[in-house]
């Protein structure tokens, strides 16, 4: 496949890469993206990546700020994951996102790039949020009839396993770690069917916790990850209010 003309990224945090840290980029982040579009502009000195991605988006507002966007640069390839955010909301309607979803991946597939789309992840690991995969499950059910119906490719986040270890997640426990992005951005480019020259870093060996760091270790996690995050939702603010995307226009990503 050629992708060496326009790449344009869609989405929330797991786009915008929040979890692998880089002061030196927009945003204070890199992210799995990022990586995907280096990779693509090697030997393609004309290549354009945009990333619109702002975390904390929901689905509605994706759609509505990054679609039209999106098509006005006249894409090859698009990427898009959305959802994540409305999932964990008290209330949910699956089905009325997924229609409005839809017909965003109907207007990016006009284009004629290839659109590449996402599964949500199995957080069967974790206490919190592992109360969500029911949603997650229907969720990803209509992502992959809507993938189909517009032969999007479609990277099955749901069923990589190597996303059970701790080590791949940050210390937010909500988003990936540098390897974590690392490892997405080898995944993405082995559906695109692209050659790539990297490689994914050996995890950091474990360190197991006795009882009193691990209470230690989840009282931070409480105060400093999940404490700001029940916050905001109580006052209706995001952690990307204020925040412009990474790359707004086209750009030559960086090495």
């Amino acid at each position: 496949m050629d992708f060496s003309a326009r790449y344009v990224a869609l989405g929330d945090s797991f786009t915008e890469g929040v979890g692998d840290d880089d002061p030196t980029r927009p945003n204070g982040v890199r992210g799995w993206a990022d990586v995907v579009a280096t990779q693509l502009a090697l030997g393609n000195p004309g290549f354009g990546y945009a990333n619109l991605a702002i975390r904390g988006r929901k689905l509605r507002q994706i759609m509505a700020e990054q679609v039209d966007a999106a098509v006005a640069m006249k894409p090859t390839l698009v990427s898009l994951y959305a959802g994540a955010n409305d999932i964990l909301r008290p209330r949910i309607d699956i089905d009325s996102l997924l229609e409005e979803y839809d017909a965003g991946i109907a207007r990016l597939s006009a284009t004629g790039a290839t659109v590449l789309l996402f599964t949500g992840f199995d957080a069967k690991g974790s206490k919190v949020f592992s109360t969500m995969r029911g949603r997650t499950a229907i969720y990803n059910e209509l992502v992959r009839e809507i993938a189909e119906d517009h032969g999007a490719l479609l990277v099955d986040y749901w069923r990589f396993d190597e996303y059970d270890d701790w080590r791949m997640w940050g210390e937010d426990r909500m988003h990936m770690s540098t390897a974590g992005h690392l490892n997405m951005a080898k995944r993405v480019l082995d559906v695109l069917e692209h050659e790539h020259v990297m490689e994914v870093p050996e995890l950091a060996p474990v360190r197991l916790l006795n009882r009193v760091e691990t209470l230690k270790a989840n009282a931070r996690w409480i105060r400093e990850s999940a404490a700001p995050w029940v916050s905001r939702r109580l006052r209706g603010v995001s952690s990307g209010d204020g925040l412009s995307p990474k790359y707004a226009g086209l750009i030559t990503p960086l090495p």
